[in-house]
C-alpha cells in the first residue's frame, strides 16, 4: 500500500482483517466492529438520497455504518448530543475532573467489562457527590456528566473517566447556590481516597451479586493498592461556552484513534501520531505492525448495549428537569447578570448545507437499498 496522507482506519482494517482473524481470536462484538468499519459508506451498506429544501436538487450517497467505534460516524452523533445537552447545562463555569484506575486492576476490569465499567463510572460519580457534600469543602449537592474512556494516546488499555462538573451546587436545604472557588473544586487527595474505597466496595458487591469470582490474590492486591494514591486530577475551569462545547465534542463521542492521527500504512506497518503526557505533552510518532495496531484498537470495543456516558447528582435523568430548573433559579438569584441562552445554536447546527446552492439544507428523502447490518 502506498503512503498517503489520506489513509484511514477503514483502509487498515480492509487490508489487515484477514490476517488478524488468523492470528487472533476476536469476539463477536469485535468482528461486528471490524465489518462495520470496513463497509462504512461503501456499496455493502446500501444508499440513500438527500434533497435540498431550497433548490430541490438531490444527491445519492452510500449509508454510514453508524457504529459507535467508527471514526467516520461520530460527528453527526456528537453534534446532535451536544445540541440536546446544551439546554441542560447551567450558566456557570465547569471543571474537568479525571478518575483513573491503577494498572494493577486492568486485567480484572478487562475480563469483566460489562460490570466493571459500570462500577468504575458509578464509584467515580458517587465519590464526587459525597466529597462535594462535605461542609469543609463545598458543602453542596452537585453532579456531573461522566464519560468512560479505555485508551491512552498509544492505544494501550487505560480505563479512566472524564467528568464535566459545575463549579458549585445547591446547599443542603436547596435554598441557595453555593459557588466553588474559581480555581479549586475539592481536594484531589480526598477524592482519590474516597474513590479507592468506593470502587473496591462496589466491585466486591457487584461481583458477589453476579456470582463472579475474584482472583485468588485479590486480598493481597487490594492491600497493595490501599498503600498507593490513585490518580485523580482536576483541570482548570473552562473559559466560556465555546471552550465547553469543544470539550464536549472532543471527549463524549471520541473513538480510540481518529483518522487525522494516522500518518501512513505501508509494508504492513501503521504509523500514527501520539501525545506523550509523561514527556511534557510532546507529540511523537509510533510504528506498529498492522495486526498489533488492530489488536490495540479492538481492546476498546465496548460491550454490546453499554452506555459510556452517565449522569449523576443534579444531572441524573430521574429528576434532571426539576433539579436543574431549581438550580437555574438559584443561580439567577445569586447574580442578576446571568444569561440562560448562552450557547449559540449556530455552534451546534448539524444539518448539512446544500453543495449546489449553499443556501438550503439537505434532508433525508429515503433509502434506495438497505443492507441489514448490526450496529454497535
Amino acid at each position: 500500500m502506498m503512503i498517503s496522507e489520506q489513509v484511514e482506519l477503514q483502509d487498515i482494517f480492509t487490508a489487515g482483517s484477514q490476517e488478524y482473524e488468523l492470528r487472533y481470536r476476536s469476539c463477536n462484538q469485535q468482528r461486528k466492529v471490524i465489518n462495520a468499519i470496513r463497509n462504512c459508506r461503501t456499496q455493502a451498506m446500501g444508499q440513500h438520497t438527500a434533497q435540498c429544501d431550497n433548490c430541490g436538487k438531490s444527491i445519492t450517497a452510500y449509508n454510514s455504518c453508524r457504529n459507535r467505534h467508527c471514526p467516520k460516524c461520530q460527528f453527526s452523533k456528537q453534534t446532535k448530543w451536544v445540541e440536546q445537552l446544551e439546554n441542560n447545562l447551567l450558566p456557570v463555569a465547569y471543571f474537568h475532573v479525571v478518575f483513573t484506575l491503577p494498572q494493577e486492576l486492568h486485567e480484572i476490569v478487562y475480563k469483566t467489562q460489562q460490570v466493571a465499567y459500570s462500577v468504575l463510572l458509578k464509584s467515580a460519580g458517587k465519590t464526587l457527590e459525597q466529597v462535594a457534600g462535605y461542609r469543609e469543602f463545598l458543602g453542596a449537592q452537585t453532579g456531573c456528566v461522566a464519560v468512560l474512556h479505555t485508551w491512552g494516546q498509544n492505544l494501550m488499555y487505560h480505563p479512566h473517566v472524564h467528568m464535566l462538573v459545575p463549579a458549585g451546587g445547591m446547599d443542603e436545604d436547596g435554598m441557595e447556590w453555593v459557588p466553588s472557588s474559581k480555581k479549586f473544586f475539592v481536594p484531589v487527595k480526598v477524592l482519590s481516597k474516597v474513590f479507592r474505597s468506593k470502587f473496591f466496595g462496589m466491585l466486591e458487591k457487584t461481583f458477589s451479586d453476579n456470582n463472579i469470582g475474584l482472583p485468588s490474590d485479590y486480598r493481597q492486591l487490594k492491600d497493595r493498592l490501599y498503600e498507593k494514591e490513585w490518580v485523580v486530577y482536576t483541570k482548570k475551569p473552562f473559559k466560556g461556552p465555546g471552550q465547553l462545547l469543544t470539550y464536549l465534542g472532543r471527549y463524549t463521542h471520541r473513538v480510540a484513534i481518529s483518522n487525522n492521527r494516522i500518518l501512513s500504512h505501508c509494508e504492513n506497518k501503521v504509523t500514527f501520531r501520539w501525545k506523550d503526557y509523561s514527556d511534557h505533552n510532546k507529540w511523537k510518532t509510533m510504528e506498529l505492525d498492522t495486526c498489533e495496531f488492530m489488536r490495540r484498537f479492538l481492546l476498546h470495543v465496548l460491550p454490546c448495549g453499554f452506555y459510556k456516558i452517565r449522569y449523576y447528582g443534579i444531572f441524573a435523568n430521574a429528576n434532571r428537569k426539576i433539579r436543574l430548573q431549581h438550580c437555574m433559579l438559584l443561580i439567577t438569584r445569586l447574580t442578576t447578570r446571568v444569561s440562560v441562552a448562552y450557547l449559540s445554536s449556530s455552534q451546534t447546527e448539524w444539518k448539512r448545507k446544500c453543495p449546489f446552492c449553499q443556501k438550503g439544507h439537505m434532508y433525508f428523502v429515503g433509502l434506495i437499498k438497505d443492507s441489514r447490518m448490526a450496529f454497535g
